[in-house]
């Protein structure tokens, strides 16, 4: 037998190789570039379609996943880190291979906020983010000095430039809420063009987001996406003309879109009930026609020339695979494959604030009450869908449940219910995932006194802050990448998260400290009954280590079981290995403490 046939399963689900979606240049469009797993490390690939060569672009010790091909596909940018810290710098390589160089000279490391390509290849609209500085971005121009277009203490990013790179759109917050962003539209030399403000004139605060200028030489039209019926929509706005054109999408969840590469419709993303859907929206008849994808979630989706669509797709069943509407598999890397796990089945739960939807996964052919984890997704602005997950499927393949839960806070069930979390940050998430537990237990699925609560980044930080907060609810905790202690966290994390954490508690530490200390961890610390399980990235500049270190203190001086692991990188790890092994420590951890 094999090394590979001797693996576990939920070891080859982490070392199958698997692709993302490719992206591919609009002048150039037989010139892609995605990211695999394949060497064992997430890396950026060049793929030229006509010759179905498949090159490796990067190759660093920690992995690289940021990259952009330029429209003309000549130029292959990515971003340079410090091991995973995020601050770094762009470069670019030639599509065909040969040295890297630096894309923007004269521009300083920061953390990114954003990159537009211009189609004549020599130009470049580059958004940075530093604690000193907020948010600037420049134009770059080959053989010019970078020049400020835009400057302000706020978070702001680039979103899109128009076809023939005269106009450049960008999203911001000036008006200090982080979570719901305002347009302006600007001319190449800092001047405003047209500005596009749901912040304002009304009971509530409402975002916008840039999905793109209209592929089409002349073209003014930018694709928007609102939230004025209460959930993510797209609209059409002309920028010069100031005219708007709303769709008026008959469809119950979050809607997105991108352009058809001729600008005469629009590919629809659908999302609803942690599923989605894709359609195609003509523009001049405003006819929505379905686009056949299987049952599950499809993680992205772009419209080919030839008016195909491609699209990444998988189930809580099935691994993710590139598929396109013509039947074809477009990337089907070589190699291990990996398993396939357990179907989810959909829960919904009464709670203080409305119907909670959780999704669970069990072993097959076994009865209940099991051990079982409550995996929380990270975000907060994210759900859990019906999609492959590796961690999951490793808990089910050891005999636990997994549940998860979309709480007050997570995307994809209006915008009312995302925004619920703002002042009570922690707290009310917490609420919710206590309602699903009590189903959980009463419903006979899990064993009252084996249930662990766990998480990565978000999902780490409402764990310690459970663990705290509802000390007899759990048998123990695994925290991956967590906010601990949020008053450092605050001062030591990154200028873009600030910014969000001033929006969602009201303010800084020194502003609002009732409210910082209401929601760390660090404050119900000496509550904490259950074995906690500690994992962080040394270089992360989202949950750093300092306050991560804090809590652990706390923890060492109460004598406190629990046990720390630090791995050189960032916010988690594009090493496969180390993925692995951190998967491996948790079961570990759990079984010499729960003897599940």
């Amino acid at each position: 037998m094999s090394y590979a046939e001797a693996m576990p399963d939920w070891e080859k689900r982490f070392r199958a190789p698997r692709v993302s979606l490719p992206d591919w240049a609009e002048d150039a469009p037989d010139r892609s570039l995605f990211v695999s797993n394949a060497t064992g490390t997430y890396e950026l690939y060049a793929w030229d379609r006509a010759t179905g060569e498949q090159r490796q672009v990067t190759n660093r010790p920690n992995g690289t996943t940021d990259g952009v091909l330029s429209p003309d596909g000549e130029w292959i940018w990515w971003f340079d880190d410090k091991d995973g810290d995020e601050f770094g710098v762009w470069r670019r390589q030639p599509f065909a291979g040969g040295e890297d160089e630096v894309a923007t000279p004269g521009l300083e490391a920061s953390y990114p906020a954003g990159l537009a390509l211009a189609r004549d290849g020599r130009t470049a609209v580059v958004g940075r983010s530093t604690d000193e500085d907020g948010t600037t971005i420049h134009l770059a121009v080959a053989g010019a000095p970078p020049v400020v277009i835009y400057r302000h203490r706020e978070s702001a990013g680039v979103g899109d430039l128009s076809h023939d790179g005269s106009l450049i759109a960008i999203e911001h917050t000036e008006h200090g809420d982080a979570m719901h962003s305002a347009l302006r539209v600007l001319r190449p030399d800092g001047t405003t063009v047209a500005e596009l403000d749901d912040t304002k004139g009304g009971a509530e605060e409402l975002g916008l987001e840039v999905l793109g200028f209209a592929p089409v030489e002349g073209d003014t039209r930018l694709l928007v996406g609102h939230q004025r019926r209460g959930r993510w929509e797209p609209l059409v706005w002309d920028v010069v003309s100031g005219e708007e054109t709303d769709l008026g999408l008959d469809l119950p969840g979050d809607v997105s879109a991108e352009w058809y590469p001729d600008g005469s419709g629009l590919l629809i993303a659908h999302g609803f009930e942690a599923r989605s859907e894709l359609f195609r929206y003509d523009l001049d008849s405003r006819e929505l026609v379905k686009v056949p994808t299987p049952p599950g979630t499809v993680s992205g989706a772009t419209a080919r020339p030839d008016g195909s669509v491609e699209y990444l797709w998988s189930s809580s069943e099935r691994p993710s695979s590139v598929r396109s509407t013509t039947g074809a598999v477009v990337l089907d890397p070589p190699g291990l494959k990996s398993p396939g796990s357990v179907p989810v089945e959909d829960v919904w739960v009464e709670g203080p604030g409305g119907r909670i939807h959780a999704l669970v996964q069990k072993p097959a052919g076994v009865d209940g009450p099991f051990p079982t984890v409550f995996d929380i997704h990270g975000g907060p602005t994210w759900h859990d869908s019906d999609s492959f997950a590796a961690g999951p499927a490793a808990w089910v393949d050891h005999g636990y449940a997994v549940v998860r839960v979309n709480y007050r806070g997570s995307t994809g069930y209006g915008r009312e219910w995302t925004d619920a979390l703002k002042h009570r940050v922690g707290l009310i998430e917490l609420e919710d995932i206590a309602a699903v537990r009590e189903w959980a237990v009463g419903s006979g699925l899990a064993d009252p006194d084996q249930l662990i609560l766990s998480g990565g980044s978000w999902g780490g930080y409402l764990t310690l802050l459970g663990l705290g907060v509802q000390p007899d609810a759990w048998a123990l905790g695994l925290a991956a990448v967590p906010v601990a202690d949020y008053v450092t966290a605050y001062h030591d994390e990154m200028e873009a998260l600030k910014a969000m954490d001033r929006t969602l508690l009201g303010g800084t530490p020194e502003e609002v400290p009732e409210r910082f200390e209401a929601s760390s961890p660090l404050t119900y610390v000496d509550a904490v009954k259950a074995p906690v399980y500690i994992s962080a990235g040394v270089n992360d500049p989202r949950c750093p280590i300092r306050q991560i270190d804090n809590y652990v203190k706390r923890l060492e001086t109460r004598g406190a079981v629990h046990e720390v692991y630090r791995y050189d990188a960032g916010h988690g790890s594009l090493v496969v290995d180390e993925r692995i092994k951190q998967v491996r420590l948790e079961l570990e951890f759990v079984e010499r403490h729960l003897g599940a």
